[in-house]
């Protein structure tokens, strides 16, 4: 059977731009190695899917572009998709940070996509390898658990490759590369730092949590940062490990509410104190213990010099951690980097240089900070990719 397009890929991006474009009437094909679609949804936020977030702007996204995903960010925003979502009964909530998931479960978020692809009479085809893919005479073939497909114009949705047990690969990529489109060199994002040397001291630590600012570069995130036996994790420091790269200092407030002067007042109150439990007052116990043995100051604040404190009231609000590495693909949410932007329209995702091909989701060089964007950038790029499919 001949298609008016074939998405590769039964993802998010995938299944979005499959309902709106077999709602306005064209003939859809959706295929994918994995055995069920939407896996990924499947498992994000805990169960419930983060679906979108209600604060999404181009400028919490990175990319070699970065005016690249204003159009479609535009054109399909956080509250459409939120209409769909409560068009079909799911009830919802409003985490921190404008982060909207499910109060149910995220197969909520799958149900509904499909049920939008039943309805634009979508053709979905799983459990199969695609083994190859041509195009001669404007026309797509697309070899798939043994027949072949066409179609005149092919969509690339497989993701990335982070979650590589969930069935991710970089396939989206070799395709792209194969129709001579450049490829951003994708690393993990949206992943936890290790640590190495003298800093494997805080991976005694394993299990504290404690609201931080973190840094990386101008990037700074204020949320709750975890320490692990590897090093260093929690949504604060995934947040800054989109902008890290190998040999970059990671810098950490581990008290953002303080004044420069608080351990002097302290000191004027209760002389007597010991840094640890004047810090303790502040962090959890084990943390405290940890800095202030660093920090390798006077029994008790008495015996501290008001410059002393004031340089280690310093060194607490820019503490500088030189990770040695992350936990790689196999722990990160999504990749930055990809299929590069500059051979896609901004307009509808296809490429400027072989019409009728499109990439939109995670397989473009686009990556939102963690909390709902990348779900919104598959839905935005989705729905305009269907556009002109």
């Amino acid at each position: 059977m001949h298609y008016d397009a074939i998405i590769l890929g039964a993802g998010a991006a995938g299944l979005m731009a499959a309902a709106v474009a077999g709602q306005r009437g064209r003939r859809i094909l959706v295929l994918d190695h994995a055995d069920a679609p939407g896996k990924k949804i499947l498992i994000s936020g805990g169960g419930r899917c983060n679906f979108t977030n209600i604060g999404t702007a181009p400028d919490r996204f990175l990319s070699a572009n970065p005016h690249f995903a204003k159009s479609a960010l535009r054109r399909y925003t956080a509250a459409d998709f939120l209409a769909l979502v409560e068009a079909h009964g799911i009830a919802w909530h409003e985490k921190t940070l404008g982060q909207l998931f499910c109060d149910g479960s995220a197969r909520q978020i799958v149900t509904m996509l499909l049920d939008e692809c039943d309805r634009g009479g979508v053709r979905i085809e799983l459990g199969q390898p695609i083994t190859d893919v041509a195009h001669a005479d404007g026309r797509f073939r697309v070899r798939h658990g043994g027949l072949t497909h066409e179609a005149d114009r092919l969509v690339i949705a497989t993701g990335g490759p982070s979650i590589p047990k969930m069935g991710a690969t970089g396939f989206a990529y070799e395709l792209a590369r194969r129709f001579g489109l450049k490829v951003v060199e994708p690393r993990p994002a949206l992943v936890p730092l290790t640590l190495g040397g003298e800093e494997t001291l805080f991976r005694s630590l394993s299990g504290v949590a404690t609201e931080v600012v973190a840094r990386c570069h101008k990037a700074q995130f204020r949320e709750a940062a975890l320490f692990t036996h590897r090093g260093l994790s929690g949504p604060a420091i995934l947040q800054v490990s989109s902008y890290w790269r190998h040999g970059d200092a990671v810098t950490i407030d581990f008290l953002p509410d303080m004044d420069a002067d608080w351990l002097i007042a302290a000191k004027r109150a209760t002389p007597r104190l010991s840094p640890r439990r004047a810090l303790a007052t502040h962090l959890p116990d084990r943390l405290a213990e940890t800095l202030a043995d660093r920090l390798a100051l006077a029994p008790d604040l008495a015996g501290c010099t008001d410059k002393a404190l004031r340089a280690a009231t310093d060194r607490l609000s820019r503490w500088s951690f030189t990770p040695n590495g992350s936990e790689g693909l196999a722990k990160a949410e999504v990749t930055v980097g990809g299929i590069a932007t500059a051979e896609l329209s901004s307009q509808d995702m296809q490429a400027t240089r072989v019409p009728g091909l499109y990439a939109i989701g995670e397989a473009v060089d686009v990556t939102g900070w963690l909390g709902g964007y990348n779900f919104q950038w598959a839905w935005a790029s989705g729905w305009a990719c269907a556009q002109t499919l």
